[in-house]
């Protein structure tokens, strides 16, 4: 093989990678924020029982345990916020990714693609200056 054919190869082959983990992190996404709408649901069907005192059955993996309502309502909270956590370090680490894949391409950066989404004290001082 001459020098221009693995030049070519080398290419293609680090594209091929820079690809596979776009695509390999969009799939964690998704898979994370299923677990994301499971544990809402779970979390809706606690707010609809009866009485904080009584005892619900969780599945953990093969089996069901009975626990405590407010400590399940607990646990499941948690478990929604460190998935909050995970999917948006990895959008995060989607949009590095995806750039790296344009650069390799020779594709120009996406405009505007780095934006993040104001925080709540940043819409409150904007509402607080437009009511002004």
């Amino acid at each position: 093989m001459d020098a221009g054919s693995q030049r070519v190869l080398d290419y293609l082959t680090e594209v091929e990678e820079a690809a596979e983990e776009v695509i390999t992190t969009k799939q964690q996404i998704v898979d994370l924020d299923l677990k994301r709408n499971r544990n809402r649901e779970a979390l809706n069907a606690l707010k609809h029982e009866l009485s904080d005192s009584e005892n619900v059955k969780v599945c953990f993996g093969n089996m069901f345990i009975e626990f405590d309502k407010s400590k399940t309502k607990g646990m499941v909270q948690k478990d929604q916020e460190q998935l909050d956590k995970e999917i948006n370090n990895l959008r995060r680490e989607l949009k590095t990714k995806f750039n790296h894949l344009n650069e390799i391409q020779g594709k120009p950066e996406l405009r505007g693609y780095r934006l993040s989404a104001l925080s709540s004290e940043e819409i409150k001082s904007i509402n607080s200056l437009l009511k002004t």
